[in-house]
């Protein structure tokens, strides 16, 4: 478990502090020896960003391996957030985390996962250690600290040539006045923009951005469990999925909501419908308007992240959730309901069959077998159809008209046999049939024929 407590002791004479604002800037260089608490309480989850390995950290290992005197000259260093600290003697800082969602490694993640890997090289007596990813390297830290503080004391500090000794650049970031609430509010609410700023080398994706404010919390709470834990949150999480792709298709009952005004005053699109195949970018822009609208959502605590409370927008979140299982559903039934007897599926250029592929073709959200695989932009209009299945409950809320997949099992297959028209007249061609809107006109109107066909047959 992480301690939300440490101690930093900066090296002697090196250490200095600036105020500006609502933010005490301490920073100095701090021997790698004096840095094992911060591994110890290390959480990339403030930092928008997951570090992985790859040559940037080993160029970090090289350069302190090769040039232990001049590193802390070659490298950012690490920032680290805190809203409490005290400054006791000795060059040495008291840090408590209290919320480690924003408090923790803002900056340097890399670096402490190279610097940390050395260490644990050190320590192992093993040269080749790789870890890929960030929560590889805390558990073999974890794993291995006994060994860690085995190496430590087994080198004299005082002799300032150990494995242990070289420098690295640390910055910490605390409020300017930890008596005054103000202050203290306003810190909190500004780490974000922080860690966008100096994560800037790489442009912070805009998707990775909104989930540190916590913008797709609520719908990771909604998706199926396998679904969510794949999903890549932040960049260099390791998700198969990304978060774009889900929140194109949430935009279908996002797009029946009563949209209200964003944070600025300007009114809240849906995106057009094409936009959720050929404009995934735009659709992760919408949304981060959506969410971050005070009638949407709300700051929690002085804090930057945000909480849903908006009824309907948290119903359409919960239909969203259901979608990804029937995207892929529809992608297992078209080929069959396209076919309608005469096997032509497998003949379209787009089309390659399972059996003539050495990697089997599965689903992309749920990983199921399937026995085609094809562009999705030849089935993103028939996806888009489940919005006529939607309606507006007498509280606001959104829900559905009739059971998805009882209407996929009776009305699929006359919806295709309409939707081959599309198919036809664009000879198949997925990036004419996603990007064009007559084709997702086309499928709400089958959709809308098969249900008025029900209502009828009912009555």
């Amino acid at each position: 478990m992480n301690p939300d407590r440490i101690l930093v002791r900066f090296d002697q004479g090196q250490v200095a502090e600036q105020v500006e604002g609502p933010v005490r800037r301490i920073v100095g260089f701090v021997k790698a020896r004096n840095m094992l608490t911060l591994f110890d309480a290390a959480d990339l989850e403030a930092n928008p960003r997951s570090a992985k390995a790859g040559p940037v950290t080993d160029a970090i290992i090289e350069s302190i391996v090769e040039t232990p005197d001049t590193f802390p000259f070659k490298t950012k260093g690490v920032l680290v957030g805190a809203s409490n600290y005290e400054k006791l003697e000795r060059n040495r800082y008291e840090l408590t985390f209290e919320n480690l969602r924003i408090e923790g490694i803002l900056d340097g993640g890399h670096n402490m996962l190279g610097i940390g890997t050395h260490i644990l090289r050190l320590a192992t007596g093993n040269e080749r250690l790789r870890l890929a990813r960030w929560p590889d390297f805390k558990a073999s830290w974890e794993k291995n600290r006994d060994l860690v503080k085995t190496l430590r004391e087994s080198t004299s500090e005082d002799a300032g040539e150990g494995p242990l000794d070289f420098l690295v650049p640390l910055e910490i970031l605390v409020p300017s006045d930890l008596e005054d609430p103000a202050v203290t509010n306003e810190f909190s609410s500004s780490l974000l923009d922080i860690c966008a700023a100096r994560n800037n080398n790489v442009e912070l994706k805009l998707e990775t951005k909104a989930n540190q404010k916590g913008f797709y919390e609520e719908f990771r709470k909604f998706l199926p469990p396998e679904i969510a834990e794949r999903v890549e949150w932040k960049t260099n999480d390791g998700g198969d999925i990304k978060v774009r792709d889900l929140i194109a298709l949430a935009w279908i009952p996002l797009s029946l909501v009563e949209l209200p005004k964003d944070d600025e005053g300007r009114q809240v699109e849906a995106p057009a419908p094409q936009n959720l195949y050929r404009n995934k970018g735009e659709c992760v822009k919408l949304f981060d308007r959506l969410m971050g609208s005070p009638a949407v959502s709300k700051q929690t605590g002085g804090e930057y992240r945000h909480e849903l409370h908006n009824t309907q927008v948290g119903s359409a979140l919960a239909l969203a959730a259901e979608i990804p299982v029937l995207y892929d559903r529809i992608y297992r039934m078209f080929p069959d309901a396209y076919n309608d007897g005469t096997g032509r599926f497998g003949g379209l250029t787009v089309v390659k069959q399972a059996k003539d592929l050495r990697t089997k073709p599965v689903t992309h959200f749920t990983n199921g077998p399937v026995s085609y695989s094809y562009p999705d932009g030849l089935i993103m209009p028939l996806v888009y159809g489940l919005k006529s299945l939607i309606e507006r409950g007498p509280d606001g809320s959104l829900r559905w008209r009739i059971e998805p997949n009882l209407f996929l099992d009776e009305c699929f297959q006359s919806i295709v046999k309409k939707y081959r028209v599309i198919m036809d007249a664009f000879r198949a061609d997925p990036q004419k049939i996603g990007k064009n809107e007559g084709s997702y006109d086309l499928v709400l109107d089958a959709f809308e024929t098969e249900l008025l066909k029900r209502s009828a047959a009912a009555a």
